[in-house]
């Protein structure tokens, strides 16, 4: 599994944002500024829930 930045990660080297990375069952969340340390992961759906509702505010 490759770690994924956002379109929106702004201008240098792009490391001012979050990364996710998935694998069908999880979805789990970096600091991209401090890749090594802590992740947070999320079951899908429950991630998926979550960006929905982003989505609709």
């Amino acid at each position: 599994m490759t770690w994924k930045k956002s379109s929106y990660s702004g201008g240098g080297q792009g490391d001012a944002c979050v990364e996710v990375r998935h694998d069908h069952r999880h979805i789990a969340v970096r600091d991209s500024k401090t890749p090594d340390r802590a992740t947070l992961t999320f079951p899908a759906d429950a991630f998926a829930a979550f960006l929905y509702g982003l989505k609709q505010r």
